[in-house]
């Protein structure tokens, strides 16, 4: 007996298979509970359709609660989750202007959490370092009047890691090179 070998996980194509034999309503119910079911979701929808006033607020808090959170209601500190955000937005939208604002502000976050506090953590400045150099990336694809705002609070932020151990400082200072701007 020759028995064929069936797939236990469907894939996307599997799914579009099946999305094709729905009419409208019934693909809007689906996307309706998709949207109903999760604030992710929902966030992903209102970002790729452009809805709302501010499609960046919910990835926002997100970074902040996992890069900043508040200690006093034991919140645990989350690295990848609050790059998961910054994923999310660019699988949402991706635009160069929407990427580079939540880079900086969650470099910025980093700083306002060790300003309330110390880290022992090579792993959180070693995501610090590596979203810095992201931002600087996303920033330097937009126009000079949309990345002048943005890199004088990415300034504020080098200079803040100016009293970070870990080589933050030598590291930031590195990639600010890097991107044709001199540190003072």
């Amino acid at each position: 007996m020759n028995k064929k070998a069936t797939r236990t996980n469907p894939t996307w194509s599997d799914v579009k298979s099946k999305l094709k034999t729905f009419d409208e309503s019934g693909l809007l119910g689906i996307i309706q509970s998709l949207y109903s079911g999760n604030k992710d979701n929902k966030a992903f929808l209102h970002a790729r359709l452009g809805l709302g006033e501010n499609p960046l607020i919910p990835y926002k808090q997100t970074i902040s609660r996992w890069i900043n959170p508040d200690l006093f209601k034991n919140q645990d500190i989350s690295v990848s989750k609050a790059k998961k955000a910054v994923s999310d937005y660019k699988k949402a939208l991706g635009d160069a202007m929407g990427m580079a604002e939540l880079s900086v502000f969650y470099c910025e976050e980093v700083f306002h959490f060790l300003d309330d506090c110390g880290m022992d953590d090579e792993g959180y400045y070693f995501a610090l370092i590596r979203m810095f150099g992201q931002a600087l990336k996303w920033i330097a694809e937009l126009p000079k009047d949309q990345a002048v705002p943005l890199l004088s609070r990415m300034e504020e932020v080098r200079k803040a890691g100016q009293h970070v151990g870990y080589g933050v400082d030598s590291d930031l200072n590195w990639l600010w090179e890097e991107a044709g701007l001199v540190p003072e």
